[in-house]
């Protein structure tokens, strides 16, 4: 409690807050008074009794934390009526409730004199009183926020009205215990939840509005009192199962009730309906029982409620309470909270701002794809950013997985796999490895998937087309592909069905159009659907390859990476233009040369995109960030093939086609 003083002011002794004495003085012009005595705590002042200060009644000093020492004396009015925590501190010292303002906002026959007034015309009329009866010591225009309706922005008065409510405490631990069987997305959900029912009072579940799912209760006309059992539950709920809860609004009390039914406090047997309405969130948070519990095709309880973070207060948090005093469990299996759409600057989005995004536009300018890929390329468990700039930038990374399907379909062209797939070790090591890093996508697609995490699929997709793909197996299979006939070009081919099969499963739950249409190109086998969405998804394992060939292929790329940027140096000093102009020699120390000699030189070559590889044991060429490995490019020998473009001394070895090398020459031919 804080402290009190005495305050002298002629012949009167007036009570304040020690701390406010001064600022009560000045705002009233009062220049001549004295304290008297030392301070008290309010503490002593608790359940003393006082007059009115000019009508005939008397009331109670209590004690209440609502109380501040910003501004006024200390001592304030306590209307339990009107206000929150005036209501709770007069509930807390027994001083009865009463609301002298009815629906209308006008006074009633409680305010005396005043009745019939409204609120607000009354002040005045209160105040010319207060001012006669002369206990008005000053007078003090202030500012301050005071609460308006949103709708119609008029001040609003609090008055404490009857209302229904469904008391949480009795089955608190029960909603804990449920709280710890939901998988909770991000985890932080279990606290928060468990947090906000831990501190939540007893639910009002009744309002008053002109329409809306009724409370089924009866009151009645002689003693006022309500009445609900369970005949008159069983009627109503057979009503609107029958006719829908509109019934209640279109028939009279009586023939609603069952026959019979008397008033269990005076004996009557005449009724009138609650006018009242049910909370909306209990209307939501039953959708449960009405939705997963009535359609055959459904099941209790939900595999997962997904919504923003302010329905942990809302849906989450209903549907949570009713399930659980209901049928002693939770309404899910799992929660899924994410965060609201922001601008590109993170700034709520508003019309008056002019900062919105229209889906359709990005729509007509991308597809539908690009809005489902922007979600599941976000982080959902934040704010998500959207704008122009966002949606050209994920049109890029769009196009480059899609342009990876096409490249595949482009050569897939007449291949069937049904006739032309070839087994498993007529298959290159590299095709292997294209293979072995699908397996690796579809481990981390099942994972992401698993735990909602999107991003974490869109990350795995894209680095696939664009890394693994585009930037090496794709690029490096190209010879294969254009200038090959037989078993060479039909693994390229091989692993490329593979590869979009299983890439089409992975990306259809989010580029749901794109992977259609790739879908409808791709050469189908027996079992296959018409639709890629009811294919199941790829099992991890199939492709799977051992640690020592991943170390393998791990070590070969950075030999092929030393490569490029050797390259790259011949290239800047006008040695060579194209790769395929080059001659790599290949300096190695015995583990290098082991390492790279356990691949035929053609496909070596290929791997470099080179016209030829040698390899030497001992030092020479370049340093390189390989151990053990130097590297030196000079301009290939021989003449450049027209249709493959490598360089060869075989080139005009068949009279037919001058231009071409043996091997070219002979697949024309063929």
């Amino acid at each position: 409690a804080f402290e009190y003083s005495f305050v002298k002011i002629g012949e009167e002794y007036h009570i304040m807050a020690t701390e406010l004495v001064k600022s009560v003085m000045d705002a009233c012009h009062i220049e001549n008074y004295e304290i008297v005595g030392e301070p008290v705590s309010g503490a002593e002042f608790e359940l003393m009794r006082y007059h009115h200060v000019y009508l005939p009644k008397e009331g109670i000093v209590i004690l209440g934390d609502h109380v501040t020492l910003e501004s006024g004396s200390g001592c304030v009015h306590t209307a339990g009526g009107h206000g929150v925590d005036d209501f709770n501190v007069s509930q807390k010292y027994n001083v009865p409730i009463t609301v002298p303002v009815d629906d209308g906002g006008c006074l009633t026959e409680l305010a005396g004199k005043y009745a019939g007034q409204r609120v607000w015309a009354a002040n005045k009329t209160i105040l010319a009183d207060l001012t006669e009866a002369g206990v008005i010591m000053g007078q003090v225009h202030i500012k301050h926020q005071y609460p308006h309706c949103w709708r119609c922005h008029n001040p609003i008065i609090f008055r404490a009205t009857e209302q229904w409510f469904c008391s949480v405490a009795k089955f608190r631990d029960d909603v804990y215990k449920a709280i710890d069987t939901v998988k909770w997305m991000p985890d932080w959900g279990h606290d928060r939840m468990k947090g906000m029912v831990r501190d939540r009072n007893d639910w009002c579940i009744s309002r008053q509005r002109t329409w809306g799912v009724p409370i089924p209760a009866f009151y009645c006309k002689k003693c006022g009192a309500y009445h609900i059992t369970d005949a008159t539950i069983k009627a109503v709920s057979e009503l609107f199962r029958k006719e829908g809860s509109d019934a209640w609004y279109k028939y009279e009390a009586e023939q609603i009730i069952p026959a019979g039914e008397v008033c269990e406090k005076c004996g009557a047997s005449e009724w009138t309906k609650d006018t009242d309405i049910m909370d909306v969130w209990f209307d939501s948070g039953s959708t449960h029982a009405a939705v997963l519990e009535e359609r055959p095709e459904l099941s209790f309880p939900a595999d997962m409620y997904m919504e923003g973070g302010d329905q942990f207060r809302g849906w989450f948090q209903s549907s949570l309470l009713t399930s659980v005093a209901a049928k002693g469990c939770a309404p899910y299996k799992s929660v899924l909270c994410h965060g609201w759409v922001v601008d590109e600057q993170g700034k709520q989005m508003h019309k008056s701002a002019g900062n919105g995004v229209e889906p359709s536009e990005i729509i007509k300018d991308y597809g539908a794809d690009i809005i489902r890929l922007w979600v599941a390329s976000s982080d959902y468990t934040v704010d998500v950013r959207a704008g122009k700039n966002i949606f050209k930038q994920l049109s890029e990374a769009y196009r480059k997985i899609r342009n990876t399907a096409r490249f595949i379909l482009g050569n897939l062209d007449g291949f069937d796999p049904n006739t032309d797939c070839v087994a498993d070790d007529q298959l290159q090591e590299i095709d292997r490895w294209a293979l072995a890093a699908l397996d690796d996508l579809i481990v981390n697609a099942k994972a992401g998937y698993d735990v909602y995490d999107f991003n974490k699929v869109y990350h795995a997709v894209y680095n696939f087309c664009v890394v693994a793909m585009s930037n090496f197996y794709l690029d490096v299979t190209k010879d294969r592909l254009y200038c090959t006939n037989g078993v060479g070009r039909k693994a390229a081919q091989t692993t490329m069905y593979k590869i979009l099969v299983a890439l089409d499963k992975i990306i259809a739950p989010i580029l749901c159009f794109t992977s259609q249409e790739i879908w409808d190109f791709l050469p189908k086998t027996e079992g296959m659907n018409k639709y890629v969405v009811f294919e199941a998804m790829p099992k991890a394992g199939q492709y799977a390859a051992d640690d020592a060939f991943k170390a393998k292929w791990a070590q070969l790329i950075a030999v092929r990476d030393e490569v490029k940027k050797v390259l790259e140096q011949a290239r800047a000093e006008k040695t060579i233009g194209a790769s395929l102009e080059a001659s790599v020699t290949l300096y190695c120390n015995d583990a290098v040369y082991d390492l790279l000699n356990s691949i035929p030189m053609d496909e070596l070559a290929d791997l470099m995109i080179v016209s030829h590889v040698e390899l030497v044991k001992g030092e020479g060429g370049s340093a390189s960030a390989v151990e053990g490995l130097g590297v030196a490019a000079a301009h290939a020998t021989g003449e450049k093939c027209e249709r493959c473009w490598k360089y060869s001394a075989d080139i005009g070895t068949h009279a037919a086609h001058p231009t071409l090398c043996a091997r070219c020459a002979s697949v024309v031919e063929a």
